[in-house]
């Protein structure tokens, strides 16, 4: 049984909120992901013929006033639109009585790697076209990174720190396991922790794609996104935000709140390598995978399963294969690993803190779902990656990898909870 200090250390989840290419809430995309549905489609957002890439996998059917008022949607980006919906989500899954916390005792991490970026480029074509006298006056709010936690606080009368940190495509990982550091040196005692991205604008993918980065897969958008394959050509722009809610052991019991897991470790590190490239052997990712390991007391042997950052690059994929053999061993070859982004795309930003979801609902459903489209094996990645179709087994423990441009890496180890575990 767990005593005084490891209650108020431990951290466990509370609640799940998602907005995601496959569904706009957390059942409906893990039902997709598990039956390994894709979500790529062609891009509607805006007119991509003339674009070296043309796909996308985009959130659909999302009306922010299904989630916020009329006043509050208009001012806001895409990004914050999805997070506020996500926080939503997730604080109602937990039950948790806003009205009867301490608001100083609530705090928000909810980063993004690019915020809103389409907003920004829109509003440069207005002020080029139409003069300075049409830019909206909200729109410097709105295009702020730090916008959707505060407007998420604001919302909600949240008082405690609400943060926005950036790490690229670690970013969700990142604001997850800095919400764990918050609780567990005793600032708050609830985080409501994500992140969000919404960057499908002619802009970020022109930019992508001058950086070799997005698949030009266009004759079919379903199969273009193939992690791990030896056919990969660049990952599949997503969009989308997860958002989960955190407590301390402590205060989860106090209010009889349903654990839906704990969070035992994170680890945080640099490559010092590349701006964009990864390091080719997967020194940085190899050394956060280390850190959350050992940061959970327990063993690479106590590793059930690792949702990977997987992106569908010819570099990333080899270099997270890498890293996975320097730190498992022989143990890589017998751990089933896959990645969600073969049917979601990737998130960027929220990458991470989608993993995160669902590794809490692989925990409660013991399925892991498939790496679809990866039909060809490539020798380099030669591990066991969950092909084509979900897998049953038992899955107390997960390891999430999310690694970002610029050498930013982040993992969280996860464990099924169990009150008598120390």
């Amino acid at each position: 049984m767990a005593t005084g200090d490891q209650y108020d250390r431990r951290v466990v989840i509370t609640g799940l909120g998602a907005i995601t290419p496959l569904g706009n809430d957390v059942d409906t995309y893990w039902d997709a992901v598990a039956a390994g549905r894709s979500g790529v489609d062609y891009i509607t957002h805006f007119d991509a013929s003339e674009f070296p890439a043309k796909i996308a996998a985009e959130v659909k059917d999302f009306d922010p006033l299904d989630h916020m008022d009329r006043r509050e949607a208009k001012r806001s980006s895409r990004f914050t639109q999805f997070a506020s919906a996500a926080a939503g989500m997730a604080l109602r899954a937990a039950e948790l009585d806003l009205p009867r916390e301490d608001p100083t005792r609530v705090g928000l991490e909810i980063g993004s790697a690019v915020g809103g970026m389409s907003v920004i480029e829109e509003q440069a074509c207005i002020l080029k076209e139409q003069g300075p006298r049409r830019i909206l006056p909200t729109v410097l709010p709105a295009v702020l990174l730090s916008s959707a936690p505060c407007q998420i606080a604001i919302s909600l009368g949240i008082k405690g720190p609400a943060s926005a940190p950036v790490a690229a495509c670690a970013t969700g990982v990142i604001a997850i396991g800095e919400a764990m550091r918050r609780l567990q040196r005793g600032d708050v005692d609830v985080m409501i922790a994500g992140a969000s991205e919404s960057a499908e604008s002619p802009l970020a993918f022109t930019a992508l794609a001058r950086l070799g980065a997005l698949s030009p897969n266009d004759h079919d958008p379903q199969g273009a996104s193939r992690p791990f394959d030896l056919d990969r050509d660049g990952f599949v722009m997503g969009e989308g935000a997860a958002v989960v809610v955190l407590e301390t052991l402590r205060h989860a019991l106090g209010r009889d709140a349903r654990i839906l897991g704990e969070i035992m470790g994170y680890g945080f590190t640099g490559d010092a390598y590349h701006l964009t490239a990864p390091d080719p052997d997967g020194d940085g990712a190899a050394r956060s995978m280390t850190l959350a390991i050992q940061d959970s007391g327990l063993s690479p042997d106590d590793v059930d399963h690792i949702c990977s950052h997987g992106t569908s690059t010819p570099l990333g994929d080899v270099a997270e294969t890498k890293a996975i053999k320097t730190v498992f061993g022989e143990k890589a070859r017998a751990t089933p690993i896959n990645s969600i982004k073969s049917m979601i795309g990737h998130l960027l930003g929220g990458a991470g803190a989608i993993s995160v979801v669902t590794a809490a609902k692989v925990i409660e459903k013991n399925i892991i779902p498939p790496t679809i489209n990866l039909r060809t094996p490539d020798p380099e990645c030669d591990l066991d990656y969950v092909p084509l179709v979900a897998r049953r087994a038992r899955v107390d423990t997960v390891l999430v990898n999310a690694f970002g441009l610029g050498g930013q890496n982040g993992a969280l180890l996860m464990r099924r909870f169990d009150e008598g575990l120390a």
